[in-house]
């Protein structure tokens, strides 16, 4: 349960928060859950946060923990970093406080050197907060609060006035949604774009059908563009609206297929639109062009791009906006 993470597209896993709750397919057979379980016994990190079902095994009960131990971790890392906010967990889930989710921000705002990579299947209450941040909390748009709120629950000095004129949304914090089939993208892929960030991102992963990703998001540049879902028109400045795709199959026991014509056509509208895209794994029920047999990897996972396709050998990194 280490700092260091096996996901490829990130380097690091920073845990604040233990705990969640199912709330769409993607979610059925998620790594975590079982990951959490092993360490679910008295006196371990995860007591309390798991149940097992004879039906689905492992689930989460829904019970979401704060760790305020884990929230100054980043700050003892002197090496930069991708860091993967709550790879265990949700930042956004409504077991966590308005307060709670700021003193987060404020870890995020006072480690410039480390990139965080948020991803979350809640992005109503993302925007909700960022809402609520920037308005009722009086905070206004500004890191330099957040950063107070991470000095009161650490009980650290952070040297807030080193803050003061610190860029808000934090420009080393990628917001992305999960979306695991078309359903879950046009429901939360609009929600995000209206949500201020530094980048955007989403994660088609596990992915669990074909997904058309044009539906508005990149509009033609110099125009305003709304979809179902956001508050208001938004100005499209030319550089697209999302900025990294992450794409992979699903792995482990009762994993669900993927068909990698589904990841191909991401890899095309992604190529086509310019907007880079990091192609995870085929997963370990991957299913053949046309035939849709069931491929038999080398590697477990399907993770090892030289059995794949040329054409989705892909693994890019966005660029970070100036």
């Amino acid at each position: 349960m280490g700092d260091r993470s096996g996901i490829q597209w990130t380097e690091a896993s920073w845990n604040p928060v233990r705990g969640c709750s199912v709330i769409s397919p993607g979610c059925h057979n998620c790594y975590a859950m079982k990951q959490a379980h092993r360490f679910s016994g008295t006196g371990k990190p995860y007591d309390g946060l798991t149940k097992l079902t004879v039906a689905s095994g492992p689930q989460w009960n829904g019970e979401v923990r704060f760790i305020e131990s884990m929230l100054d971790q980043p700050l003892r890392w002197t090496r930069p970093r991708r860091i993967f906010v709550n790879s265990m967990s949700d930042l956004f889930h409504d077991g966590v406080s308005n307060e709670q989710i700021a003193a987060v921000f404020g870890v995020m705002a006072a480690s410039p050197q480390h990139t965080f990579q948020v991803l979350t299947k809640r992005p109503e209450r993302m925007r909700e907060w960022f809402r609520w941040y920037e308005g009722d909390s009086g905070a206004g748009a500004s890191a330099t609060a957040a950063v107070f709120a991470a000095e009161d629950a650490t009980g650290r000095n952070l040297d807030v006035d080193h803050f003061c004129d610190a860029r808000w949304p934090l420009p080393n914090v990628w917001l992305g949604v999960s979306a695991e089939d078309q359903k879950r993208w046009d429901e939360r892929v609009p929600v995000l774009v209206d949500t201020p960030a530094a980048l955007c991102w989403v994660s088609a992963e596990p992915l669990l059908g074909p997904i058309d990703m044009s539906g508005g998001i990149w509009e033609p540049p110099g125009s305003y563009f709304q979809l179902p879902g956001m508050s208001e028109p938004q100005w499209d400045s030319g550089n697209g609206f999302l900025d990294w795709i992450v794409v992979g199959g699903e792995s482990g026991s009762g994993a669900r297929p993927c068909r990698i014509e589904w990841v191909f056509n991401m890899v095309e509208q992604c190529r086509r639109a310019g907007v880079p895209i990091f192609v995870k794994q085929m997963g370990s029920n991957a299913r053949a062009f046309r035939t849709g047999s069931r491929i038999t990897w080398m590697t477990t996972k399907g993770g090892d791009p030289e059995e794949w396709p040329p054409e989705l050998r892909v693994r890019q990194y966005p660029e970070v906006r100036p």
